[in-house]
């Protein structure tokens, strides 16, 4: 038989498409595949079964994923932020700009007055009424505030030591509002309150390290928001400083310097004895 009469090659199958020949294989297992199965790896081309087994585990995926979100308590606290401002908005769209012609009932509902929880005795009001704002220029400016100071303040202290600031912090700024306010025929709210509690913390905590805080821009700001709280109308001063005066000292306990490290078991306790002092102080006030 002379070379023009050899039969031509018989290519293998693809082994998950046995109707398409292919002259190519998976450099892994070996196994002929066609293009159609085959997808770029680090050495060659691999199969999808060989792309898989060469995957972690879920369990170590979801550890390397986690380990990746420098700030998910922050980010998360931002999406409540949101959902709520978006519950507010489907019950009247007016507020969505802060424009509604009176208080809408779902800011009634979730928003804090002094007269009004001596009344119901609502207490959950403390908490809900840090994730109420009054239109999109008020929930903007507080959220991207808490972006950048969850950036700067949760990756030190970790999770949840800074899910207890950010908590201790908010109902400090509700303490405030009962104990300072200045209209008690008006409704309370907004993150600001815990958002003023994490510049405090983290002017404290660089103040602690040596670190000027005005050349930071933390300082600044902090300094400029106090200024804004005591000259524009309608803003809560109450809710500022009682933030503020809650993240100062959490910040004390939870941000020593380097060299002056307090016992670890202290810096989750004094978020938590705030906590704790914030409500029962609030509840006194009222009733």
């Amino acid at each position: 038989m002379t070379a023009n009469e050899l039969p031509p090659p018989v290519l293998p199958r693809c082994y998950r498409h046995p109707e398409v020949a292919t002259g190519r294989s998976c450099t892994r297992c070996g196994r002929p595949a066609c293009g159609d199965c085959l997808r770029p790896a680090a050495i060659g081309s691999q199969c999808p079964d060989c792309l898989k087994a060469s995957l972690p585990a879920p369990k170590v995926r979801a550890i390397d994923w986690n380990a990746r979100q420098h700030a998910l308590v922050s980010r998360i606290i931002i999406v409540v932020n949101v959902l709520v401002f978006g519950w507010v908005v489907l019950g009247d769209v007016g507020a969505a700009g802060g424009f509604a012609s009176s208080l809408t009932s779902r800011e009634i509902e979730i928003g804090l007055n002094r007269d009004l929880l001596a009344v119901t005795h609502e207490w959950y009001r403390l908490v809900t009424a840090g994730f109420l704002h009054f239109g999109i220029l008020h929930l903007g400016m507080n959220m991207f505030l808490l972006y950048q100071l969850g950036d700067m303040l949760e990756r030190p202290l970790g999770r949840v030591r800074f899910g207890l600031l950010y908590g201790a912090c908010l109902l400090g700024g509700s303490l405030g509002v009962l104990v300072i306010s200045s209209d008690s025929s008006g409704l309370h709210g907004g993150a600001s309150g815990a958002v003023f509690g994490l510049m405090a913390a983290a002017t404290v905590g660089m103040y602690r390290r040596g670190v000027n805080v005005f050349q930071s821009g933390i300082g600044t700001l902090l300094v400029i928001n106090l200024i804004l709280t005591f000259t524009i109308p309608g803003i809560s001063i109450g809710g500022h400083l009682g933030g503020a005066v809650m993240g100062a000292v959490c910040g004390f306990a939870m941000l020593p310097p380097p060299w002056k490290r307090h016992s670890e078991w202290l810096t989750y306790a004094v978020p938590v004895i705030g906590t704790v002092v914030a409500v029962a102080a609030s509840v006194l006030t009222v009733v």
